[in-house]
């Protein structure tokens, strides 16, 4: 069962409805029980950081999340602040992230030719990913973005895909069963489709 973490941040319905367009099982959780009987995990996220991770926090979902990612390998893919929540820290706030991927949030450096003003990155932008079951089937890929902060993942390893806007960062990360997209894919069309169908199907 794909089941989408409900703690009151993401673009969950559009989520909900991708899945059903495609004709795949998937549950919403916004309590432990409901999360136990999951056996892939979407993690979405907008929003700050801090406020982000305090949500999660909040909900009471963090200990099964981690037991069941950590512990039990279940796959998990978190969306936009969803993956930099899997990050050790974040330039964006004080409170520590999941730690479930190597590396750190950091602000996206504008260089000579641009300004802060061109913050936040917002709208399409290409990618360039490894093969990886995650990226099946996608030709010529382009993702919606909303940022302002990049995951930068201490070893190169981790990285599934890369994008250039103001400097070349990671816009998808892994770590065995756990993937992270900066990206939108609710919101990027028949790539964004083809990439939820993936993670469902595919053994990681």
């Amino acid at each position: 069962m794909i089941t989408i973490v409900d703690y009151g941040l993401g673009n969950i319905q559009a989520l909900v409805n991708i899945f059903k367009h495609l004709g795949i099982p998937c549950s919403v959780a916004s309590c432990p029980n409901e999360l136990s009987v999951a056996s892939r995990i979407i993690l979405p996220g907008v929003g700050a950081f801090d406020w982000a991770i305090q949500r999660l926090e909040d909900s009471g979902l963090r200990p099964i999340l981690d037991e069941l990612v950590l512990v039990q390998e279940v796959p998990v893919l978190g969306i936009c602040v969803g993956m930099q929540m899997m990050a050790i820290s974040s330039e964006e706030g004080s409170l520590p992230g999941l730690a479930w991927i190597p590396g750190h949030v950091k602000l996206l450096q504008a260089s000579q030719l641009y300004t802060r003003a061109c913050l936040p990155h917002m709208g399409w932008n290409d990618i360039s990913s490894k093969v990886h079951p995650l990226f099946a089937d996608i030709l010529d890929p382009r993702f919606y973005f909303l940022h302002s902060y990049h995951f930068e993942p201490l070893s190169s390893e981790y990285v599934l895909a890369y994008s250039d806007y103001l400097q070349r960062f990671a816009s998808a990360v892994s770590r065995g069963h756990v993937m992270g997209v900066q990206f939108h894919p609710e919101k990027s069309h028949h790539w964004g489709i083809q990439l939820l169908k993936n993670f469902a199907e595919f053994s990681f």
